[in-house]
């Protein structure tokens, strides 16, 4: 079974975030980033349907070459190769071709990610990769388990329970918590990861349907406002005229 796995960069959620002078891209200066949390469970889990089954996983990641030593945790986390495709993500439709690309050259039967990234929370690249190759797209499931070598059952969320879905390979899934629980790297997977094949591939010609003008922060919150018990009516007055919840 081969499994490909997405994986997004994003940065650490405790990063101090600031935005260039124009205010038109993130400013990395001092920023950690790390793999996509959700992207972990998905990465975690495909190793476990490895070890059970058999198989190969395969990383991917849209992004340039300041994304590799997240690429290397991934292969010491237990990924057996890895792909980079040598550009920046500039919108989600635009990283679905990509990945797209990827995946009908290498023929997966599985494709796994995590349900969003931390940083734009789109979750949207899984059905886009779904409908751009043609296959069953489940998101976001947080259980997976192999039927057989050609069925999978997945298990995700819906309002008031949850549904479970038996579907044929090839497939792609987003994955959340508790999918899996993520692992640490050890020493002798982290010798191991630098001698792992990355390949750098260069982008297909792919349309962007999205461009970011601009970034601002959210607003300062104002400080807190002290009202006296019996002063009932002031607590009206503020939460119609500057909360506006009334």
């Amino acid at each position: 079974m081969k499994i490909l796995v997405c994986i997004s960069n994003v940065p650490d959620t405790t990063a101090k975030i600031n935005f260039t002078a124009d205010n038109k891209a993130l400013d990395k200066n001092g920023v950690q980033f790390v793999i996509n949390p959700w992207d972990e469970y998905a990465l975690t889990r495909a190793i476990e349907l490895k070890e059970a089954k058999g198989g190969t996983v395969t990383v991917l990641n849209v992004g340039e070459a300041d994304t590799e030593p997240n690429i290397r945790k991934a292969l010491a986390i237990g990924a057996d190769d890895a792909i980079r495709v040598n550009t920046f993500p500039k919108d989600s439709f635009f990283v679905a071709q990509q990945i797209a690309a990827v995946a009908k050259e290498n023929n997966y039967d599985v494709i796994l990610m995590g349900k969003e990234s931390i940083d734009y929370n789109g979750s949207q690249v899984h059905n886009m990769v779904g409908e751009l190759l043609g296959i069953p797209s489940v998101v976001p499931a947080f259980k997976l388990d192999m039927v057989d070598d050609q069925t999978a059952r997945l298990e995700r969320e819906i309002e008031g329970g949850k549904e479970i879905v038996e579907v044929k390979l090839p497939f792609i899934a987003s994955a959340q918590q508790p999918m899996s629980e993520p692992r640490i790297p050890n020493m002798r997977g982290i010798m191991t990861a630098r001698t792992k094949p990355l390949k750098v591939v260069e982008p297909v010609a792919a349309d962007v349907k999205a461009d970011y003008v601009t970034y601002s922060k959210p607003e300062k919150k104002s400080g807190v406002k002290m009202i006296a018990p019996e002063n009932a009516g002031e607590l009206i007055t503020l939460l119609r005229n500057e909360a506006k919840v009334l």
